[in-house]
């Protein structure tokens, strides 16, 4: 008993210490993050996560629907397609061939307009965001400095090697370290003073290293550009004209004067991720009209390095038995997978994903995906 009355005694000096030192050095964002995630039974962020955050509204407006295709769910999920949808807690998985539904499948209490958090497949769009704004003429190319906008940075940082990884900022990319930029980016309340406090410490667009910082600056120069916040600038870029069914949320690091987290977290549904995935497959044309330059679109599913060919600006590269294919993703296995030449868009969602091999760029999940896909529509890959 006087053991544990010590202990206690200690515990309750120690613990008002802790908690004064982390808000001094400002870790305060840690005490939302343990709200966030292990008071809702969670140990990181989650996929309908938005509830916990301030939002702001990305309005569509009139609903273009997908044509559903002729043989729309005809064939059912090959025995390995299920398996690893209920392996990975897959929550919606889509099969869209020449532009329409083909295969469609929900798990529990998701359905066709759940929102559930994009992750990153938020960068693909903050880089589409870049491409409108460049065609509308708001920002002048990917070769415009960064230095145009915000001055304190290095001038040989362009706005293209945000876009395609390359800043050479001193951004830490850690996912599961409370401590680190990437955890105060996403709890923390000020994402524009983290941002402005970095630096380029190597050469831009030199090579490709994933940082979510890259994007997050890039978002803030988009917003500098066309004095809009991005959730306003994506209503009225893609979500207006692409038809999407409903509004989507986009997370924000506070709620006076937030910003949005554009490295991460809208949240929509499947069916909307799916149409950037269309958009890009016919070079940044929809209905009849050019959205995105299609010289922009290309060289954003091309390669920007020889030796990283699994990255082009905003986008992911897979070259895969001799068909190439790019792709949006998100750390827990969301996926927006285009098959250009068998107009072929398939999109997944969910609370898990494989780990990448070592040495490699790809998840596991990402080409069984591709392989079971192909079984069902009885097609070689």
């Amino acid at each position: 008993m006087k053991v544990l009355k010590k202990t206690l005694f200690w515990l309750l000096i120690i613990l008002p210490v802790i908690v004064l030192l982390l808000y001094i050095f400002d870790y305060g964002y840690i005490f939302r993050g343990l709200k966030v995630t292990y008071l809702t039974g969670h140990t990181t962020a989650y996929i309908d996560d938005h509830p916990q955050f301030s939002n702001r509204t990305i309005e569509a407006g009139k609903p273009q629907p997908w044509p559903l295709h002729k043989d729309y769910n005809s064939v059912k999920a090959t025995p390995g397609l299920q398996e690893i949808n209920e392996d990975l807690n897959t929550i919606a998985f889509l099969i869209i061939k020449n532009d329409s539904i083909w295969y469609e499948d929900y798990a529990g209490e998701f359905g066709e307009d759940s929102r559930t958090n994009s992750f990153s497949m938020a960068k693909s769009i903050t880089a589409a965001l870049l491409g409108k704004a460049i065609f509308e003429g708001k920002i002048e190319s990917l070769e415009q400095p960064v230095a145009d906008f915000f001055p304190q940075f290095d001038r040989r940082l362009t706005v293209g090697d945000l876009a395609s990884m390359a800043s050479g900022l001193n951004w830490n990319e850690s996912y599961y370290n409370p401590f680190s930029m990437t955890a105060k980016a996403y709890f923390g309340d000020d994402l524009r003073e983290l941002i402005l406090d970095l630096e380029v410490t190597e050469k831009p667009g030199q090579e490709f290293e994933y940082l979510s910082g890259n994007t997050q600056l890039l978002g803030m120069v988009i917003e500098k550009a066309t004095g809009k916040t991005l959730a306003e600038y994506l209503s009225d870029s893609f979500w207006k004209p692409l038809g999407m069914r409903n509004d989507a949320l986009w997370q924000l690091d506070s709620e006076e004067s937030g910003m949005e987290k554009a490295y991460c977290c809208i949240a929509s549904n499947a069916r909307n991720f799916a149409r950037f995935g269309k958009l890009y497959k016919d070079f940044g044309r929809w209905q009849e009209k050019q959205l995105l330059d299609s010289a922009f679109v290309a060289k954003s599913i091309r390669p920007r390095f020889e030796k990283s060919p699994h990255y082009g600006y905003g986008f992911w590269l897979e070259e895969y038995k001799g068909k190439k294919i790019f792709y949006m993703r998100g750390i827990l296995g969301q996926y927006v997978i285009v098959v250009p030449e068998d107009d072929l868009i398939i999109t997944r969602l969910g609370k898990e994903k494989m780990s990448k091999p070592e040495g490699e760029e790809h998840s596991k999940d990402f080409y069984i995906y591709l392989e079971e896909v192909y079984k069902m529509l009885n097609q070689p890959l």
